[in-house]
């Protein structure tokens, strides 16, 4: 079994993690934050189907829950999917939201860098919107 080398990109949210959670698990709402989704998703059937600069994607997100869990499968029109681990849990009176970016074979320092900044731009945008 082999593991990818991870890193967690976190952000606080002076906004109760509930609220946090409520409004980034609602998939209609990710293209108000997250950049690779900007162009807006639609629901298909039972999956929401986004175009991003990778082309048509599906994003699967997990079922509602009471912990916080923000996971996500994104699958390429290719069919390769990618799981990316995200969560939201109080932080004092705010909360804390992580995602994790795993690091796959073949992937350079150069564009590592540049996801986690990308992550880092979508969790500071979901910020801004969550602290309006």
């Amino acid at each position: 079994m082999t593991t990818f080398p991870a890193t967690h990109v976190s952000v606080p949210i002076d906004c109760p993690a509930d609220q946090v959670y409520a409004f980034a698990s609602n998939p209609e709402n990710l293209p108000r934050w997250a950049s690779g989704l900007s162009s807006g998703i639609r629901k298909v059937g039972e999956d929401w189907i986004a175009d991003s600069p990778m082309g048509t994607i599906k994003v699967k997100l997990a079922d509602p829950n009471p912990f916080g869990v923000l996971d996500h499968d994104v699958t390429l029109a290719t069919g390769e999917t990618f799981y990316n681990p995200m969560r939201v849990f109080p932080n004092n009176e705010g909360s804390e939201c992580v995602f994790t970016l795993y690091r796959r074979p073949g992937v350079t320092d150069k564009a590592f860098a540049d996801d986690r900044r990308a992550i880092e731009t979508d969790l500071r945008a979901l910020k801004a919107i969550l602290e309006s």
